[in-house]
Order: C-alpha cells, then structure tokens, then sequence
C-alpha cells in the first residue's frame, strides 16, 4: 500500500505477521498461566505486574515504554522455561474520570446537546473586553512579552485548557457517543475493552482472564479493598484525625498526586504566622477598623529569628485585605493566605474569608507594629520590591542580622533618600533601626547577612542572584551550627531553640500555625489547590516499628539501580501520614464510614495479590458480572480472605466449596510474592512505597516484594511528549505506524536506566526495514541452501563466527537478567548481524557452513524474540519450519564464549583496516602532485603494489620487557591506577636494564613507551602489559592469508616472524626505516611484483608461486 507516494509495503508485511501469529496465540491460549499443585523451585514460576492504568483516555507511549519493560522481562524468563504469569487490570477509582463525567454534564446543561462554543465564547469574550479583568486575574498575571492565553470565560469555567467535549472528540468520538460520558459509568465500560484491545496488538504476553476493573462497579474487587481497608484498621494503621492535607476547594476533598492535574508530590509547607500588632488609632481605610485587633500576619520558617525585627515589609503595588479571623482579631494578608487560612479553622466563617476592606501595599506602609519577641517596642511597615505573593501572607518580617535579603533592602532604604521620598517612607521609620545581633554562626559571626553581603559584594536588594547565594550559604548552617545569642534560650544551638520558642508563641497567642502548598498545585477539576485542616481518616506510614518494617523489605529488594534505593530511602524519611478517604469521585466506600471513598493512591496497594484468584471469581470477565461464576460476591467475608491470603481458619458457612477455597489458596502461595514490579520513577514517591508499607503490614516476610524496576519518562525525537503540541502518540497509532514489533523494538531501543528515555521515529522506521530485510535474506538463504558447505566447522572463519553466536548467547542472557533491553537489542541483533556479515565476506568462494547459517537463524530468531515476538515467531514457523512457538521454545544453548578467540578476530579485522588506508596511502602517494607533471589517471600493471610482506614480533623483549614488569609490578588492581611515575623511574632504575652502562640513553626510550603503555591500560585494560598475546599472531595471519588477500586486493601475501631474521640486506634496510613491530601491531610493506622479486632470496622465490 502507497500513502503520498510512499511505499508502506515493509511495514504492511509486519502488520500482516502480525496479526496471523496473535491469532495463532489466541487459538493456543499460549499466554494462560496455570499454578502447579506444588510450590514453585527458585527460577520455576515468575510473576510481574505493571500499575495499573487510569481509564480516562486511551494508552499511550509513555505507558507503552514502562510496559515494555515488564513485558521484556516476561518474555525472557518464558523463553528460557518459567512459568510466567503477567496480569493487567485497570484503574478507574478517584475524582479525574467523576470531574470530567461532571465538565460534559455542565457543558452540555450550559451550551447545549451537541453544546455550541462559538457563539457563547464570542459573546463572553466582548462581554470580557467590556468589563476588563476580574480583579483575581490581576495577581502573578503574565509580563508584556510573555504568551497570554486566548481562551474565553467559558473555557476558563470549564476547568481546562480545553472544553470536555473537544477532549472527547480528539479521541474519535461522535457527539451522540459524547453525551453518553456525562454518565461517569460509561467511561468504565468504554476504555478499558479499549486499552484491552491495544495491548492485545502490541503483542502483550498477558493472562486475559485474570483482568479487572476497581471500584464498586466490580464487586469482587471492592469486596478485597473492604477486606483490606478493614484489616489496616483493625492493626491500628488507620486512625482519625485532624491534619493539614493539600485540598481542592471545587471538589471538597483531599486532592491526593493522582488527582492533580500539576504539582504532584508536593506537600503542605508549615509556617509560624507572627501576628504583629498594628498599634492605634487607625487612620485612612484601616479607620473602618477601630476596635477590632488588627495584625499584620507574617510567615516565617525561622520563628527564633524574631528577636532582631526591625521592620516588616510589604509590597507597595501588591493586594492586600483586612480579613476576619474571629470575632475579634483580623488579619492583614493576600487573598490568596486568606483561602489557606479559612480551610485550616482560621476564618471567621469555614472556608470562606471575610474581606472588611480591601488595600494596597501602600496603603500599609508606615503602620506602627508591636511584634513578638522583638527588642524593638515599635517598629514599622516599610516597603520591599522583591516580595512574592504566591508564597506566604505577603508580609514578611525583617531580620537583617541573619536575613541576607532583609539587610540589603534596609540598607537601600537608609543609603538612599530618594528611595525613602518615592514610597512616602519618613526618616524615623527607618534611621534608628540598627542591625541586633542574635545568632552567632561559625565562619560568619554574629551578624551573618552583613558579612556574606560584603563578602559577595552585593549592591542593592536588586542583585537577585548574588543574594540567592548569600541565603544559600547562610541560612542552613545558621540553622545547623549557629548558637543563640538573646532570649530565654540563650547559648542553645539553633535546631534546639526554634521549636521551643515556636511552642511559646504558639501557646501565649503571639502567632499560629499557618500551612499552604509548597509549590502550585493544580487539581483534575481545573482549581487551584490549597491546604486545609481536614478531620480525615489517615494510614499510619511513617510509625516507627512499621517504618522499620519497611526499610527492612526496601533493603531486601532488587532495585536495579543506586538512584531508584536512594529514592525510596528519601520518601521513607519523610512519609507520614496518608489521607486514604475522599468524598468525591468513583472507588470502594470506607466500609466503616460510607460516607468516604477509598482514595486513588489507597486502593491499589495490595491489589498485586488480588490477580492470583481474580480468574476464579470472576470467571474471565474484568466486571465481575459473569453469570456462571463460581463465586457470589458476598460469599466473601473477612473470614474468606484471610484463609486465601492470611493463613485464616477454614471459613465456616461461606457457601464456597472447600476445594475452591484451596485451590485460591494455593494459586496465591504458588505465585507470591510477586518477583517484579515494573513503574515510572514518579511513583517512588507514593504508589510503590505504599505497596511496601501495606505487604510489611498485611503479608509474612516470604510474601514481601522481590524487585521493582523504576524507569524514566520518554521523549518523542527529542522533545517532551506533549498533546498540546502534537509530539504525541497513543499505542495504537504508532502500531498502525510502525507495527508493533517495530514499536516494541524501538522502545527496547530508546534507552535503560532512569533517565529519561527517546523514542525516535527513525528508528522504528529502521527496524521495520532491518526485520524485513532479514526476512528476504533468510528467505534466499534457504532457497538456495543446496549451495551451503556441508560438514561441521572447519575453516577460522568458521569457528569465528560460532564463537560469536557463543558470545552472543552469553551477553544477552546477562543483559536481560539484569533488564537492559537496549542492550539486550545490541548483543543479540545488531551485534549477531554484524558477525554473520562479516563471516559472509570472510568464506567467500568457500561458502558458508550449513550447520553454522542454520544455528545463526536459530539463535537470532530465539534472542530477538522477546522484542519482536511477531517476526520471530514467523520465522521460527514460516521459515525454518520448526513446531510450536518460539516465545517458550528454551533458551538457546552454547559453549562458553573463547574470549581467546574473539580478541584473536578483533585484531585480524583491525589489521586488515589499518593496512587498507596505509596501502591507500601508499597508492595515492601524496596529496599534492608537484608542479608541472602530470599525475597518471591509472597505474600501469607492473607498477601496481600487489605483494604484502608482514612482518611480526610475537614478544617483548630487552628493555621493552623490563619496562612492562615494572609497570605489572607497580599497578594497583583495586585501585586501578599506577604508582606515582617517580616511584615507577626508581623501579626502573633497580632493573637489569637499570644497571647497564648506557641507562640514560635507554631512559630517553623508555619514558615515552612507559607513558604510551600506562594511556593504553586506561584505554584497553591490563592486557595492554601482557608480554604477547595469548594467541599465535603468525598462525592468525597466515590462516587467513585469503581473506586479507581478498580484502586488499592482493595476489601475495607473506608472513615473517622477527626471530627468524633471515632477510636479504634491502629487506633489512627497508624494515630500518619503519618502526619497529611489536606484539599485535606487525609492520606491513606493500610492493610492486618486480620490488618484490628483487628483495627475496633466489631460493625463497622459487618455493612461492608468484
């Protein structure tokens, strides 16, 4: 098939194998995983699974490549004889499918049903312009040069960059099926037969029967959540109470990572809020505010620092409000703090504040202020430029003894009066103010700002950058080192004296606690988070004899790499309590208190143990809904799963026959604990340490994971997948594009490790050509096989090339054990393809050897086949007509890899290169013809070099060998690295070449070859100080004396060993011009015929035939 004048033939040949050999694995249910009655022996059974994906959408690459992992992994343990079980469900619990369900409901009850946008957006959008900007808009807006969005009111309100309905079409969907998603239900029934059907065409190695969906749709799965959620409780790990959790307004819930639309991970960030007092009478806007107590509020991460205030600072163009915080007091701070502070019970009216008057940051300047704590009876509100609004309350104490930015402002404001004269800012609001020193800190004294700012030379509090580092380099050690000064809790460290002093503010009322989101976060429903004070129901993690418990299971695990245990090291010295309920979304109820759902990140911690039974009571059906199940959903009690699960007692009256209790029982011991978990490395953070805490909780020791392998995120060519901009792809368009074992391949292809990885189309359109190639290639060879050598191995090039296969075998068995496919790729295909190219060339006239073709397409077929299941599984059937299946066909079999061999061959391929470019030096003479003669277009047959003569030293010896035992004497293998080069020269010196009488002219050729030997090690490793090589250079050369002929294009070719010397006087004085050879790199001269005669003896020339 032609597409824009291209040929899809190739790929529409792999798109045709594929589906003839997914339907062969269909009809042979090849990928059905069955428990034996026994326990498995070690490497027997082998068990993955792989999170399951949230069913808001379609699947895409980003899920294909962490799948592709597992899938991998499955398919190697399958070929080499495990019984494998791989499982995939799907994940529907939480708000993001509830919020979307919610968007197309409104959008459909606002614009109508198929909704109109344009005309409404138009409308808005003039009503906009008419109006101008809500006031909310103005705070953090973008600069003049930065991109503004265009989208209108209603796109806004709708929560998203997009309406619902233009996110629903962009996946193929009519405006009739739209309507039906409206019903959150349906995006159960619609995505996940979806995703099913994908990963089918990818070729996934899965157990179909064993598939399910979460939430109370499926009543199986919500009765084990409900057994779960129980058990936790019931071992005291979940608790109530009152926590400060990240929190979305719209939605009236928690908003836990996997309900965010940005910002995951990110935690609510405590403060101390000082209430400076503004001292009476008010005047101006605050004079609404007589009688009440008003505060200007301040957040702060260093409450012991209070004792040096000078001042407070806002920003003069910032928006401000005097909002009620009860009955008495009010507070001065942004809109944004007041949001914060009205969910966490600081608001005169729960979660929403009360503004008495709204002001500017001018309004506020030189407002008299009582502070806690404070030397300073009376200081002032001044202005500050560098003020954030998007962090803290807006007002900010300052402490310019310890407060690099603070003391830099306070010296702009006294140094400059025109600065003063701009904001209104009187002389006796700032003059008096000196810097109080309070914290001593070692290297920087008791008045740390004012040093490292002169140290840094910082101008003005404008120098953004100098004043970033002078915080960086004080305001952890002041923490750590520094020694109180002032105060109650003089001479104290810091880290000691700050929740001390904290703790008196707290309790005398001087301040409160104040909690917001670290960084902007961004929920599913499109608002903008913050952190509420929430009386929740909270999984215990981070209690200390379950945290051990954990650290215990982390230590034993398999994790691949440094960076991935170091993760997970980090999230357990952090992690504490989990908020595990919600009230909004789909999942299972608390079953305690219906009220709560399950929470996303709850629900799916254990459920890895729920795939061993799942085939069995729900009959194959991923609903639960199956009329001939076995199983009624209520049949299953506590009691029920722990005797599958916790080594309960046989279950009394459940109704389920006893043998099926065993049976579930059985199949649960037989694959657990499950040997890996395949994820990206954002959920180290969450998921993957929750699935620890709960198996430490509810599972022996046995039962406790055996590995997880975390991967990066993946690139498209390059650059960020993104929908927005078109770099995107779901899985089932690029098998449509590629196919899926050029798919699969570049996904093997675009990189191991944690970094992030690069799909490139280039190289999935490479590999649709390179499997198809193969193919022809094979097709031909088989054609033609009459033509093949018949025997075993005889030639080199023979044993070369199944010493290759050997190493190959070898290789990539260990690259798969230790999951990098990439390589995996490069041994087995690449690097196999390479040694069969080169072993074509080598045989020649000869021909290749029958046996030796028919075991390369054997091996390469068996190697490549967890990759490229599809092609391999044509070739293995198609073409070399073999029974049953490749992917379980067994791990091919070879002799351990002759690395003897294998250097033997390197050295002859690099041979042959280096004399190729010296004889196309020598033919084409200089580059420069001299002036004035004409350089001939061809070389006349007798003056054309057609005779190498090779001349080899097989060992070092005299001063070159004396040079090489002292440099094997003075390496340190554990160290790798040499001795100092004095300690190597008097090691030298105490030598037999040492004590000769001309050392110092042997010392002028010693010195260089010791230098080129100690670069070489770094470069090839200690082999580089052998004596000779561990393989006969002249028996080398002279079997393959053909091919270098062949190669060159050479009619003779003569091999000399140096020992011999029996040379005529012009083959001395030719080989007195070059450097001398030495072991594995011998000398080559290349002659005319007539050159050659002329320097051979008579009695040599007439035992060759030349």
């Amino acid at each position: 098939m032609a597409e824009g004048g291209r040929s899809f033939a190739r790929r529409d040949l792999l798109l045709k194998i594929q589906a003839e050999v997914q339907k062969r694995w269909e009809e042979s249910d090849v990928f059905r995983a069955e428990a034996s009655s026994q326990p498995p022996e070690p490497g027997e059974k082998f068990f993955g699974n792989f999170p399951y994906p949230y069913m808001n959408g379609s699947l895409h690459l980003g899920h294909a490549f962490s799948l592709s992992k597992l899938e991998f992994a499955a398919a190697y343990h399958r070929l080499r004889g495990s019984n494998v079980l791989l499982p995939f469900a799907f994940h529907c619990t939480g708000m993001p499918i509830k919020a979307s369900a919610d968007k197309i409901k409104r959008e459909i009850e606002r614009f109508g049903n198929p909704p109109v946008f344009s005309t409404v957006e138009e409308e808005e959008g003039d009503e906009q312009n008419d109006e101008g900007k809500p006031e909310e808009e103005s705070v953090g807006q973008n600069p003049p040069d930065k991109f503004k969005s265009k989208r209108s009111k209603a796109a806004a309100k709708s929560g998203g960059d997009k309406f619902q309905w233009d996110i629903m079409k962009s996946f193929g969907l009519s405006d009739s099926e739209i309507a039906k998603f409206s019903d959150p239900y349906h995006w159960l029934t619609h995505f996940p037969p979806l995703a099913m059907e994908d990963l089918k065409a990818f070729g996934l190695g899965c157990d179909w029967r064993r598939s399910f969906i979460t939430t109370d749709m499926n009543p199986y799965y919500d009765s084990f959540v409900r057994w779960q959620m129980r058990k936790l409780k019931n071992a005291g790990k979940i608790v109530k109470d009152m926590r400060y959790t990240i929190y979305s307004p719209l939605d009236g819930q928690p908003c836990a990572d996997h309900d965010r639309a940005s910002g995951e991970g990110v935690q609510p960030q405590e403060y101390t809020l000082i209430k400076m007092e503004v001292i009476p009478p008010f005047t101006g806007k605050l004079k609404t505010l007589e009688g009440r107590k008003v505060f200007l509020a301040a957040a702060t991460l260093r409450p012991e620092t209070m004792y040096g205030q000078t001042n407070s600072w806002v920003l003069p163009d910032g928006k401000y409000g005097a909002f009620e915080i009860n009955e008495t007091d009010v507070f001065i701070i942004t809109r944004r703090a007041a949001v914060n502070l009205a969910y966490q019970k600081l608001s005169k009216v729960d979660e929403k504040p009360t503004c008495l008057v709204e002001l500017t940051g001018h309004d506020l300047i030189g407002l008299p202020l009582k502070s806690p704590l404070s030397f300073n009876k009376i200081i002032y509100a001044l202005p500050m430029l560098t003020i954030l609004t998007d962090k803290g309350t807006g007002i900010v104490t300052s402490v310019p003894s310890d407060a690099p930015d603070d003391y830099m402002a306070l010296h702009d404001l006294k140094s400059k009066p025109a600065l003063r004269a701009k904001f209104g800012v009187k002389d006796e609001w700032v003059l008096p103010f000196e810097v109080i020193p309070i914290i001593n800190i070692p290297e920087f004294g008791d008045k740390s700002a004012e040093k490292v700012c002169t140290d840094l030379k910082i101008k003005s509090q404008n120098d953004k950058d100098k004043l970033a580092e002078a915080k960086r380099l004080t305001y952890l050690k002041g923490f750590t080192e520094g020694t109180m000064l002032v105060g109650d809790f003089k001479d104290k460290k810091v880290q000691e004296a700050k929740p001390l002093i904290r703790n008196i503010l707290l309790k005398t009322g001087q301040a409160v606690m104040y909690s917001e989101p670290e960084k902007k976060v961004m929920s599913r429903s499109g608002d903008e988070c913050v952190v509420a004070l929430t009386d929740q129901w909270y999984i215990t993690y981070g209690e200390d004899e379950w945290k051990a418990k954990a650290e215990e299971c982390l230590a034993g695990m398999e994790l691949y790499y440094d960076e991935a245990r170091h993760g997970f090291e980090h999230t357990l010295s952090w992690l504490t309590q989990w908020a595990c309920s919600r009230s909004f979304g789909l999942g299972t109820r608390l079953p305690w208190d219906e009220q709560f759902l399950v929470e996303s990140l709850s629900d799916s911690t254990l459920y890895m143990a729920y795939y061993t039974i799942s085939h069995l009571l729900q009959n194959g059906d991923m609903y639960g809904k199956a009329e001939s199940a076995q199983v009624r959903p209520e049949q299953l009690t506590d009691e029920v799963w722990d005797y599958i699960f916790s080594d309960g007692e046989i279950p009394n009256n459940s109704g389920i026959p006893s043998a099926l209790l065993d049976k579930m029982k059985q199949e649960f011991r037989y694959w657990y604990p499950f040997d890996l978990r395949v994820s990206g490395k954002d959920l180290i953070q969450n998921h993957l340490t929750f699935c620890i805490y709960n198996h430490t909780a509810l599972l022996p020791k046995k039962l406790w994971p055996r590995s997880f392998r975390c991967n990066g995120h993946i690139m498209l060519n390059s650059e960020k997948m993104s929908k927005s901009t078109g770099n995107f792809r779901t899985l089932r368009q690029a098998i449509e594009e590629f196919s899926a074992d050029a798919t699969r391949f570049a996904l093997a292809d675009a990189g191991d490790g944690m970094d992030d990885a690069n799909f490139v189309f280039e190289t999935a359109n490479a590999a649709i050509l390179r499997l198809t190639k193969e193919i022809t290639w094979m097709e031909e060879v088989l054609a033609a096989e009459s033509l093949l050598r018949e025997g075993p191995a005889s030639c080199y090039a023979d044993h070369v090339f199944d010493n290759e296969i050997n190493i190959a075998i070898k290789l990539t068995e260990q690259s798969y054990k230790s999951m990098l496919f990439r390589e995996a790729l490069k041994t087995g295909f690449y690097d196999l393809q390479a040694a069969r190219d080169e072993y074509r060339f080598s045989c020649s006239a000869g021909g290749m050897n029958r046996a030796l073709v028919w075991r390369f397409m054997d091996v390469q077929t068996r190697l490549i086949s967890p990759i490229c299941p599809h092609y391999a599984e044509h070739v293995w059937k198609a073409l070399l007509k073999k029974d049953g299946f490749v992917i379980n066909s067994g791990w091919p079999v070879g002799e351990a890899p002759n690395l003897t061999l294998k250097r033997a061959n390197r050295y002859l391929q690099d041979l042959i290169v280096s004399m190729r470019k010296l004889l196309q030096k020598q033919v084409s003479g200089p580059k420069k013809a001299k002036k004035g003669i004409q350089v001939a277009q061809t070389i006349a047959e007798e003056n054309k070099l057609t005779v190498g003569l090779m001349f080899v030293t097989e060992q070092y010896e005299g001063w070159k060998e004396e040079c090489l035992k002292v440099l094997q004497n003075n390496y340190d293998k554990d160290r790798r690295a040499f001795a100092a080069d004095q300690q190597i020269l008097e090691a030298l010196k105490a030598s037999p070449i040492g004590r000769a009488t001309n050392f110092k002219e042997i010392q002028k050729q010693c010195m260089p070859f010791l230098k080129f030997k100690k670069d070489e090690v770094l470069a090839v490793g200690l082999q580089a100080l052998d004596l000779k090589l561990p393989f006969n250079e002249i028996e080398v050369l002279q079997e393959n004396i053909e091919l270098i002929k062949r190669q060159l294009g050479l009619e003779h070719v003569e091999v000399f060993s140096m020992s011999d010397r029996n040379f005529t006087p012009r083959m001395e004085s030719l080989l007195q011009k070059m450097v001398p050879p030495s072991p594995g790199n011998p000398v080559t001269i290349f002659l005319t015929k007539s050159e050659f005669q002329q320097h051979m003896n008579r009695e040599i020339l007439e035992n060759l035939e030349i």
